[in-house]
């Protein structure tokens, strides 16, 4: 079953398993949401819910969001997203969707605005090489250089590298693990990095199985070898492998 929610990056830290192993995990506050919007098949043509998330002074809307959500008889929400969902017909306007939503094993896919960078040059923002540092190179060993020829085309084509305006995108991280739920306080404990700074909205939605996307499960703990032809099956008393047997 397909499920969504929107929550805000708290910030990453860290959590020890059943076997002592640490894992880097990324906390997200999600929810609650409310189902602001039901779209059907009938009336738009596909199934999918809009869900509001975090609560806002009405002031702080334009009078066409205010009655949106005043049409819908919810609460004043800052976020709204549309999120298509193969069980979008069963929600309902006025449904609440919480953390527990999620369980601890789920793959999901995460989307948020990646951290700004500002105006950055090739090599910061390409992986441009440098020009060389040797006499001759002048003021300008970290510039974009030629571009190509003057006479045919005479221009350059569009995609080419070049310097501007970096980060402040839409990223998306696909198949991560939940590692912990945490229903009392809207809390889900993701393995790994999400895109964003701290505070920043970022959208969670199960990950699909598909042709192009494949869901790796984790295999277990590797053990000792037992072909004698390799060191980790000889016996050898000074390898902890072998006193452990």
């Amino acid at each position: 079953m397909e499920k969504a929610i929107i929550g805000r990056k708290i910030g990453m830290s860290q959590i020890f398993d059943e076997a002592g192993k640490v894992i880097p995990v990324t906390v997200i506050e999600a929810g609650p949401c409310v189902v602001v919007q039901k779209k059907t098949e009938e009336k738009d043509g596909y199934n999918a819910v809009q869900l509001g998330f975090q609560d806002v002074a009405e002031r702080k809307l334009t009078k066409p969001e205010q009655g949106h959500l005043k049409k819908a008889e919810v609460p004043m929400k800052k976020v709204l997203k549309e999120f298509k969902l193969n069980k979008a017909a069963e929600m309902n306007v006025g449904d609440e969707i919480k953390a527990d939503t999620f369980a601890k094993g789920d793959h999901i896919d995460v989307t948020g605005i990646s951290k700004g960078k500002g105006y950055q040059g090739v090599i910061k923002r390409w992986n441009a090489g440098r020009g060389r540092m040797t006499h001759g190179g002048g003021p300008v060993h970290r510039h974009a250089g030629s571009m190509g020829s003057g006479t045919d085309p005479s221009r350059i084509f569009k995609g080419k590298i070049g310097a501007g305006h970096m980060g402040a995108e839409q990223v998306t991280v696909q198949n991560l693990d939940v590692v912990s739920v945490d229903p009392e306080f809207n809390l889900i404990a993701v393995c790994g990095a999400v895109p964003g700074p701290k505070g920043g909205i970022v959208y969670l939605k199960s990950t699909v199985k598909s042709t192009v996307k494949t869901i790796r499960e984790k295999k277990g703990e590797a053990g000792t070898s037992v072909n004698p032809q390799k060191a980790s099956a000889r016996a050898n008393p000074q390898k902890a492998s072998a006193r452990n047997r």
